[in-house]
């Protein structure tokens, strides 16, 4: 090779992004994908409850979000994610499905999209795996039953959202609240909803099942299996 070739081949090196290995980026360094069994696992951690800057507990209202203080839902979330929304939206596309629509607020339409199925994994006491279903890491404050395992969740994908009013331009809106997956519709800037009502959340006040999982911060599994296939 002539020396400025050489000189040029060398600059298109340095000139090159650098991966991570395995080829992930920053938005997506927590997600590990699984083709056959058509299922993500994502990197989380239970959620702290209380944070220093608010004075009460809130009922949970999201299954994951951003921590505090990106994360809009912060209060509000069983477990806490580092990746962006909008690289679990990406890879759920990747299976070859399309997203729905999320609702918000009042609507009495349901959230449409296709259907997924949640659960946690994380060690036990005896040092083997835990799968748990996502219902049954949830319960109600008032009498300690079981989050409805009849919700089913949909994977609706994010409305576009404007960071500056004031710009034409728009971003996937969970990448701007960090919120993953959705409860109730008080968003619809989120990637997943369960099939609930605004109003459900007047008699359904969930607490993190305390009894089940482990302590707060405690590095856990969100697993995301992709049971439509369209």
């Amino acid at each position: 090779m002539g020396r400025a070739l050489f000189v040029v081949f060398i600059a298109l090196l340095a000139s090159s992004p650098s991966l991570p290995q395995g080829g992930k980026d920053k938005d997506d360094a927590g997600i590990t994908i699984d083709k056959d069994k058509r299922l993500l696992k994502i990197d989380a951690k239970i959620a702290p409850r209380k944070l220093e800057h608010l004075n009460e507990v809130y009922p949970l209202e999201v299954v994951a979000c951003w921590p505090h203080p990106k994360g809009k839902k912060a209060h509000e979330t069983l477990v806490i994610v580092d990746d962006k929304p909008s690289a679990v939206h990406k890879a759920l596309v990747d299976f070859g499905v399309k997203p729905g629509t999320p609702i918000m607020g009042q609507s009495k339409e349901k959230p449409q999209g296709p259907e997924v199925k949640l659960w946690l994994e994380f060690p036990g006491p005896d040092g083997e795996t835990k799968k748990v279903s996502i219902d049954r890491t949830m319960v109600d404050k008032a009498n300690g039953k079981q989050f409805p395992k009849s919700v089913k969740w949909r994977f609706t994908g994010s409305v576009m959202t404007k960071p500056d009013p004031t710009k034409d331009e728009k971003a996937y809106g969970a990448d701007l609240s960090g919120t993953l997956i959705a409860i109730f519709p008080v968003t619809d800037q989120t990637v997943i909803q369960g099939e609930l009502f605004f109003d459900d959340q007047t008699f359904l006040r969930l607490e993190v099942n305390t009894k089940l999982l482990p302590k707060e911060n405690t590095p856990v599994k969100l697993v995301i299996e992709l049971t439509a296939t369209k």
